[in-house]
């Protein structure tokens, strides 16, 4: 891609952003909606008029993961309302972990059996599609819930949850696909060794690229945080920030851990220090780091819903209606087994225990949103069935988007007419 086609890019995202925020609110449609419209309706008037754009399946690997991730994570860690995560942070890591891993699962065994063609959709592409369905993005459902003045810790939970849940399932998306792109070696590993021990593997090196990830970022985020508190100047602190988010992703990269575990970790801990710093100066906060932060992961979103409508093709509904399908309903069932499931833990638990109404909420809010896409659209298209992989994902976001989405407040109306809270 030259570097006129980035900077074509960038202008056409921007403004198509622009016209997408009016036609949003007098349609009253989700903001995001609109975006991935547009997005389909502008790539097919290029291709009608054969203009090439420089955008190809193989670019998107590394504009995804080395651009746009890092910005997602990083935004959404370091603008978390911190004392509240603090409150809610065992719920939390429950539903990001091991409900997270649990809807994986329980996707990808419903995929597998439902799809029905093992040598078209193996179990290694029913464990990829499963991660990628797995993280949540409830942006649009949070921004209506306080809207409607909904409690504040459905919210959070719902923030934190996607936080979490977005570093664990990409963790999983590159774990099954290094083991996707290293088929025979799989397949000899297996007849060495049994089922059990593979399993064994896989969660050991889980567990490494896991909590690898998260010390790398920790260790950055508080080396900052402390050089932050000696040079005390909000342009620096900015471009410090920019520094942790990118140069924690790349040194964990770089160590062959986690990316995004760095990056959350890092945020966090800047972030912590940043604030810790500002209250004890006794000045009021500056906010203007987290409005470089918004408008960064505002781009990013943006970008990542208007590619998701460029790359969209008729071809897709056509072919994978079917599939489509069975996916939508294989992760409805899973994350209402899972959300249910680990939650009802807490019932025993006066402080921790969540309503069921809020559960509720929390099942059907769950939407699939930029880091499904991102995800979805960095698949390497050497694997065979990656279109198949591709066109599910996006035909789950597209029932986020235009099905779950604007039904969302007439649930919560529902259930708070019903006296549930």
């Amino acid at each position: 891609m030259y570097v006129q086609h980035i900077m074509l890019a960038l202008v056409l995202i921007l403004g198509l952003s622009l016209i997408a925020q009016p036609i949003s609110r007098y349609l009253r449609m989700p903001y995001a909606s609109i975006l991935v419209i547009l997005g389909f309706l502008i790539s097919e008037l290029i291709v009608y008029f054969g203009i090439d754009t420089g955008l190809r399946a193989d670019n998107f690997q590394a504009i995804i993961f080395y651009v746009f991730i890092p910005v997602l994570v990083f935004e959404s860690a370091y603008n978390i309302d911190k004392s509240e995560l603090k409150s809610n942070l065992v719920v939390i890591l429950f539903l990001a972990i091991i409900a997270m891993i649990l809807t994986c699962l329980i996707a990808a065994v419903l995929l597998f059996y439902g799809i029905g063609h093992a040598t078209g959709f193996p179990w290694l592409a029913a464990l990829i599609t499963g991660a990628i369905l797995a993280a949540t993005d409830p942006v649009a459902v949070v921004a209506k819930l306080k809207e409607m003045n909904a409690p504040k810790r459905l919210g959070v939970l719902l923030e934190g949850e996607s936080l979490f849940n977005d570093a664990t399932a990409i963790v999983l998306f590159g774990l099954f696909v290094s083991l996707a792109t290293a088929a025979s070696e799989v397949t000899e590993t297996l007849k060495a060794a049994s089922v059990i021990f593979v399993v064994n593997d896989v969660m050991l090196r889980f567990t490494v690229i896991f909590v690898g990830g998260a010390l790398t970022g920790l260790s950055v985020g508080l080396l900052f945080g402390f050089i932050q508190k000696q040079v005390k100047q909000v342009l620096l602190t900015g471009v410090m920030s920019l520094v942790v988010a990118y140069g924690s992703y790349l040194l964990a990269e770089y160590f062959e851990v986690s990316g995004i575990m760095a990056t959350l970790l890092a945020a966090l801990s800047f972030s912590m220090i940043s604030q810790k710093e500002q209250a004890g100066s006794g000045l009021p906060p500056d906010k203007s780091n987290n409005y470089l932060w918004d408008m960064l992961s505002h781009v990013a979103n943006v970008s990542v819903f208007l590619v998701m409508g460029a790359v969209i093709t008729l071809e897709m509904f056509e072919q994978r209606w079917l599939a489509m399908l069975i996916a939508i309903f294989s992760l409805l069932i899973a994350r209402a087994i899972s959300v249910y499931g680990v939650l009802a833990i807490f019932a025993f638990f006066e402080n921790l225990k969540v309503p069921l109404a809020s559960q509720t909420v929390m099942v059907w809010g769950g939407l699939r949103g930029a880091v499904t896409l991102a995800l979805a659209l960095s698949l390497p298209t050497s694997l065979e069935y990656w279109w198949t992989i591709q066109s599910i994902a996006f035909g789950v976001v597209i029932f986020s988007l235009f099905v779950q989405a604007p039904t969302i407040q007439l649930l919560v109306k529902k259930l708070s007419n019903k006296g549930e809270s």
